[in-house]
């Protein structure tokens, strides 16, 4: 079994690291392993020239790993290579709430065709206390952003939680 996080003095979890890493490069989506700074947004997470930079020194929670591949999955393909770090420099408040909401719907469907649970994603230490909430309305069918979704082009209402594609044209 897989540890969903970890402490400042425990390793990371390689298998599932792996598995979710393998997932984003199946995506499209490209992932790099190396070092990254100490005050990143997420620990042992960093998006930099449209590529996520995956530190497994400083990874806290591998699931981690799908929402920050979920936020350039959901921006437009001719603004994914320029984005850096803070995403919402590059997108207008509107839009980096959409893609947040989309990024998360978008993770949910990621961690299920993967074949884990949502849990791994939304850890009680994510969303701003929020992760239980999530996981209820999106197990009992509730799917805040699914029209976002779906006008992306990236899946159906009828068809979700299976995407029609993971990347956005």
């Amino acid at each position: 079994m897989f540890s969903l996080f970890r402490s400042k003095s425990a390793a990371v979890d390689t298998a599932l690291v792996d598995q979710l890493i393998a997932f984003v490069r199946g995506t499209g989506l490209e992932v790099r392993e190396a070092p990254t700074p100490a005050d990143t947004f997420l620990p042992g997470l960093l998006i930099e020239q449209g590529q996520l930079v995956v530190d497994r020194r400083r990874l806290r929670y591998p699931g981690d790993i799908l929402h920050e591949a979920g936020h350039l999955a959901v921006v437009p393909a001719a603004e994914r290579a320029g984005l850096g770090s803070n995403i919402a420099h590059y997108r207008t408040e509107s839009e980096a709430q959409g893609d947040e909401i989309a990024a998360q719907l978008w993770s949910y469907a990621a961690i299920l065709a993967i074949g884990l649970p949502a849990t791994v994603v939304f850890h009680s230490e994510g969303y701003h206390g929020h992760s239980e909430w999530l996981t209820g309305s999106y197990a009992s069918g509730v799917y805040p952003g699914l029209p976002l979704l779906v006008w992306m082009g990236l899946t159906t209402a009828e068809s979700f939680p299976q995407m029609t594609r993971w990347l956005r044209a």
